[in-house]
């Protein structure tokens, strides 16, 4: 399940273009400058649902015919979102290089399944954007589906996940994850899509070093001839000279000498992980223990006031030794929910 156009490319693989197809002449000039920025393959959705109604919904179907252009005119691959197979019976029209289902539809198994039976028969490789929520089985059961359905080459693009907190980041990152989904589909093409995950113009830059720090393949990123009138997701599109500019300050790191250098770390990181295993081995005997305790005197499992102490007492210690909050947070509250789990009757 790899990218044809993978095979024959150094990282990255860019794929660049505006969020929406808004005019013929806007994409059109977009197009000429991304050429000109050296990206091979020109993205635009011509089909753009918001959350709420009454926002630029994108131009529909009279976009294939810009995006038919672009390719005559430039030489560029073209690549469009479909969310329904009424969408792909559209788009086919114009034989289209690939396509990608964003992370609404991904979200979706009824959708993931139709879009995936209106593909049979086709050779079209296909881009599966990570759902909203951070549920990688949905992901993974999008890719799973696509390839039941005969589709050959699949790939995954990375726009970060919505959550709760909102940070510096319009969806989170969650780079565990991705890598999950490399470990579970090792030859796969993943990409990174630094727009929506930063969802600034700002952060796109440090996002895709980030990226290719962490070997994606490539990268999709939204760029627009003039980025202050476009019609939808303005605050994150760059212009291509932008674009161009980025592209060429990216440092490019290969598997080579370079990891021989990190062997002696990488050890011990092995031998603190076995260390760290056998320290929550032994904690969860306890948590039994003292579940057998509770249910012995008639405690309730759940003290809310003692998994407080513990919250509280476990954050200060991290910020005095360095270490995030939110990370020794989500350490604490793993281990507190497996403790509850095997307390329970």
């Amino acid at each position: 399940m790899y990218l044809v156009e993978m095979k024959n490319l150094k990282r990255p693989l860019v794929i660049a273009g505006p969020c929406s197809a808004e005019s013929r002449e806007q994409l059109l000039s977009t197009a000429v400058a991304v050429a000109e920025a050296g990206v091979r393959i020109f993205r635009a959705g011509l089909w753009k649902p918001r959350t709420k109604p009454g926002g630029f919904e994108g131009v529909g179907a009279v976009g294939l015919e810009w995006l038919k252009e672009v390719r005559e005119q430039t030489g560029m691959q073209i690549i469009t979102e479909v969310a329904t197979p009424a969408h792909i019976e559209q788009v086919m029209k114009i034989n289209p290089n690939l396509l990608w289902i964003g992370a609404r539809t991904t979200t979706d198994p009824f959708a993931v399944q139709a879009i995936a039976d209106a593909l049979k028969g086709t050779s079209i490789p296909i881009l599966v954007k990570n759902p909203l929520s951070t549920d990688i089985d949905l992901w993974s059961g999008a890719v799973e589906r696509l390839s039941n359905a005969g589709v050959a080459s699949i790939g995954l693009i990375h726009r970060g996940f919505s959550t709760y907190e909102h940070k510096s980041y319009r969806n989170a990152p969650l780079w565990h994850i991705p890598m999950e989904m490399k470990r579970r589909f090792p030859s796969i093409t993943l990409l990174c899509d630094p727009s929506h995950m930063g969802g600034s113009r700002t952060l796109i830059a440090p996002i895709c070093q980030q990226a290719m720090d962490l070997m994606y393949d490539g990268l999709m990123i939204e760029t627009h001839i003039n980025p202050e009138e476009a019609l939808s997701d303005k605050a994150q599109q760059i212009t291509p000279a932008e674009l161009k500019f980025i592209l060429q300050n990216l440092i490019i790191r290969e598997n080579s000498k370079e990891i021989e250098g990190i062997g002696a770390y990488r050890s011990e990181i092995d031998e603190l992980d076995d260390e760290l295993l056998k320290v929550l081995s032994r904690r969860m005997q306890i948590s039994r223990e003292i579940g057998e305790y509770k249910k012995e005197h008639k405690i309730p499992v759940f003290q809310n006031d003692r998994y407080n102490e513990i919250l509280q007492t476990a954050i200060s210690k991290g910020k005095e030794i360095g270490l995030d909050e939110a990370f020794v947070r989500s350490i604490i509250e793993a281990i507190h929910q497996e403790s509850v789990r095997l307390q329970l009757p």
